[in-house]
């Protein structure tokens, strides 16, 4: 990947903030969103995992102001060095490198899902990903579902295209009803004739109020295996350790969850869909948990 800036950005990505243009070679873009769609801060944990590991360098931000609404996605005001106050704004940033051991290059887009201008919102994204070539988009998200969290994360991956879910194994989806930006984005991917997928992993209900670095480690090994890449996750595993610990202890206190852990845990071992390879049990987890947010 070039870093250098080869020329301006064209007149209808204007709406950005450039502070560069990278030259990339038919880079992958990565998408992830807080919100609904990042159950246990799973899939931006996973992005920003990945955008240290892979050194990626901010080129692009979309102007928070016409998406958001600042009453619900607060700016943040901070102290600097000098002890001047600061503000930091909501968000959606675009960065870019290549993958560590790879001849990969990829762009990784880390947010927040917008409140205004849905279409608007992917039009420029798409925008972005066609200025620079790429040549795949991945979203990835999620959700809430009755899992034990004592047994490996199961992660579900779609696709609309029908010859990119053939080769990378994935499921076309059949999904009726409510979504969010992650699902707005894959249509808008195949208006725009821009091959994309979806990866998905499943975060423990009862534990919806602690992130989840457990589904952040099986989301971002899921990323590296896509594009044949090994990525460290050692701090990833450590967090997971205690992440269970805590969640032991949480679940010990209170004798009604041990029993649903324990439901959990057996009808998760008896389950024939448990290989990753046949995930329709999170399939339909998926679609109940989409519908639900409506």
């Amino acid at each position: 990947m070039d870093e250098s800036v080869s020329h301006s950005p064209t007149p209808d990505l204007a709406e950005l903030r450039w502070t560069r243009l990278p030259r990339l070679d038919q880079p992958v873009l990565l998408a992830a969103f807080r919100g609904w769609n990042d159950a246990g801060d799973a899939a931006t944990s996973a992005a920003k995992h990945l955008a240290r590991q892979w050194r990626t360098k901010s080129f692009a931000e979309l102007n928070p102001e016409e998406y958001y609404d600042f009453t619900v996605a607060r700016p943040l005001v901070h102290l600097d060095d000098d002890g001047q106050r600061e503000l930091t704004w909501p968000t959606n940033r675009f960065s870019a490198g290549r993958v560590a051991g790879t001849e990969t290059d990829v762009i990784i887009l880390e947010g927040i899902e917008p409140h205004f201008r849905w279409g608007s919102f992917c039009r420029h994204v798409l925008g972005v990903a066609t200025h620079l070539g790429a040549r795949l988009v991945v979203t990835l998200g999620a959700l809430l579902a009755d899992v034990p969290h004592t047994r490996p994360v199961s992660i579900y991956g779609s696709s609309d295209d029908a010859e990119l879910a053939e080769r990378m194994q994935l499921r076309s989806s059949r999904y009726e009803g409510p979504t969010g930006i992650v699902g707005v984005l894959g249509v808008s991917c195949r208006q725009a004739g821009i091959p994309s997928a979806s990866l998905w992993a499943s975060v423990p209900a009862y534990a919806a109020g602690n992130p989840s670095p457990k589904a952040c480690l099986a989301l971002t090994e899921q990323v590296a295996g896509l594009l044949g890449t090994d990525v460290d996750t050692g701090d990833l595993h450590h967090q997971s350790l205690v992440y269970e610990q805590e969640v032991d202890e949480l679940v010990s206190s209170d004798d009604d969850a041990q029993t649903y852990v324990a439901e959990l845990e057996k009808a998760f071992d008896n389950s024939p869909d448990v290989d990753p390879d046949d995930p329709e049990r999170l399939v339909q987890e998926v679609e109940e948990f989409l519908r639900d947010q409506s």
